[in-house]
């Protein structure tokens, strides 16, 4: 998956000040993750059907 232009990458609210953690980026066509320690470094893309199929896994807490 090819991401362009400049996501918007957040951080979860059960994260609090822990640094150890990924970033999520809602992309129109999925998702984009980054390791929140290195921000700069790479990308990990998924499809909305990758992501959509990962966060039905997680249960109700993920999606809302």
């Amino acid at each position: 998956m090819r991401i362009t232009g400049e996501p918007v990458f957040f951080k979860s609210s059960y994260s609090s000040d822990r640094v150890e953690c990924v970033e999520v980026a809602p992309l129109p066509v999925g998702a984009a993750l980054r390791d929140s320690k290195h921000p700069d470094r790479a990308v990990l893309g998924f499809p909305s059907s990758e992501w959509h199929a990962f966060l039905s896994t997680l249960g109700d807490d993920a999606t809302s």
